[in-house]
């Protein structure tokens, strides 16, 4: 009897304490989520994933933007999101509190890419990469490979002329590819770097899938690629040691690095680092690629502009002779670089950056719990009419002006925004200049009838931008 009372006291308790705990979870709970911006968090894990890489994401931001204001909260690739719509939002995430922050991706990336990449670092790991990427694509080198981008691009180009209709974005992804390559590895023999070209391709179509680890599903057979084209850079690796390269590119860059204590790179950090650079390089460069060539197919009167800026380079130098790019020609086409920074702008096909709070961090009233992310919208600040009047409309005389602080980052912020953008916008100039002086071309209507956007894993035209293309100098080209 004496036992049943006594388990009973300690029943009651247990009891009291446990309610006492939960009733202070659900009071802390229940001001953290008065804290908490508007918005909907959507389905259990799923979120609104599905809503947001279904569509627009102008739609997605755009009817948030209108119904909670510029901070609002959601759910993305299984985790909760404060999206941030505004440019002192942006600063204050990626650079005057970027402490506060740690960079972030969703887990399908970090584990694809790699974790040692420069992407997911902050601190003196991170400046030290930073800076062996900068050195490798620096002008002085960049310069050097316009020779060997040139034949690159006319060889694509060329390619393209076979009378039928092409996916743009996928034949621009190969351009994209072979110039990422060389700047990482330099001259590849063709099986190689056919190989390599199909197992990324594999794991390029993993990085925004669920990072379920189950056979079939994208992520697996990414994950399996992603093992064999590590492989392959690690005999890559062995190679470039035992013949001592001494090239100019990011691999013997990082290969030569030692830091304070005389400590080389590890082998995985290395083969993070360029399959990091690979995903950061190629697709980035073929969407904005992609879309230039819409724009400016929708607009006769720009097209004739880019066509006489690029026909006068040569009237201008040697008396016309000329027939291959100089550095000097790349730095003198000022309608073309503002063309190309209204695609920036206009195409934004990196709609957001990732970060993810340290620490519960408070702005503008609204709390950012520790462990969420947080999401500077780009997108939606470059089609803020505030900043851009009529945003929708392709204009590349904007950028005759200077931008207001903050409004335009179409190659991010702070200490991690992109390191390889010279080289990027080298790359659209050489392959625009060949494209415009050498070539027609006519849109085709996508089979689905959609002229939208789609996710590949940047935003790109509908089925890639369906195109047919044709030398100028080919009268039957057209027919």
């Amino acid at each position: 009897m004496e036992g049943a009372f006594m388990f009973q006291c300690f029943f009651f308790i247990a009891l009291a304490i446990f309610s006492y705990l939960l009733f202070k979870h659900n009071s802390k709970a229940s001001k953290t989520e008065s804290k908490l911006p508007p918005g909907s968090l959507g389905w259990p894990y799923i979120g609104e994933t599905l809503k947001l890489f279904s569509q627009n994401p102008s739609l997605f931001f755009d009817s948030r933007y209108r119904r909670h204001g510029e901070i609002f909260k959601t759910h993305i690739l299984g985790y909760p999101c404060v999206m941030l719509a505004s440019p002192e939002a942006a600063r204050f995430v990626l650079v005057t509190h970027a402490d506060l922050f740690k960079p972030s991706y969703p887990k399908s990336k970090e584990t694809l890419i790699g974790p040692s990449a420069i992407f997911f670092h902050q601190g003196n790991y991170h400046s030290q990469i930073r800076k062996l990427v900068q050195n490798s694509l620096s002008l002085n080198v960049i310069r050097s490979f316009i020779p060997a981008i040139e034949f690159i691009a006319l060889s694509t180009l060329d390619s393209w002329c076979n009378g039928t209709v092409i996916n743009t974005f996928q034949q621009m992804k190969k351009f994209t590819f072979d110039t990422a390559v060389l700047s990482i590895f330099g001259e590849l023999d063709s099986e190689f770097k056919d190989r390599l070209k199909y197992n990324y391709h594999i794991v390029d179509t993993g990085y925004n899938s669920f990072p379920i680890n189950l056979p079939g599903t994208l992520f697996r057979k990414a994950l399996l690629a992603r093992r064999r084209l590590e492989g392959m850079i690690h005999d890559k690796i062995t190679q470039a040691r035992e013949r001592k390269w001494e090239q100019n590119n990011l691999l013997t860059c990082l290969l030569n690095y030692k830091d304070e204590d005389g400590q080389f790179l590890e082998d995985n950090q290395i083969a993070d680092n360029i399959i990091g650079v690979l995903f950061a390089a190629q697709d980035t460069t073929a969407s904005v690629l992609t879309w230039i060539i819409k724009y400016i197919s929708d607009d006769q009167d720009i097209l004739t502009a880019v066509e006489r800026e690029h026909k006068a380079l040569y009237v201008s130098s040697e008396g016309g002779t000329q027939t291959s790019l100089t550095w000097a020609h790349t730095r003198n086409m000022p309608f073309t670089q503002r063309v190309i920074s209204e695609c920036l702008r206009m195409a934004s096909i990196v709609a957001f950056t990732y970060r993810e709070a340290v620490i519960d961090v408070e702005y503008n009233g609204f709390l950012i719990p520790k462990g969420w992310k947080a999401l500077p919208l780009f997108r939606s600040i470059h089609h803020n009419p505030e900043f851009f009047p009529q945003p929708e409309k392709f204009d590349p005389s904007r950028f005759e002006g200077v931008q207001k602080p903050n409004t335009y980052m179409p190659f991010g912020n702070g200490t991690h925004a992109c390191p390889g953008n010279e080289v990027a916008k080298l790359e659209m100039l050489i392959l625009i200049h060949h494209l415009v002086r050498n070539f027609r071309w006519e849109l085709a209507t996508p089979k689905s009838g959609d002229c939208g956007v789609q996710y590949a894993p940047f935003l790109i035209p509908a089925e890639g931008l369906p195109a047919k293309f044709w030398k100028k100098s080919d009268a039957k080209g057209h027919a």
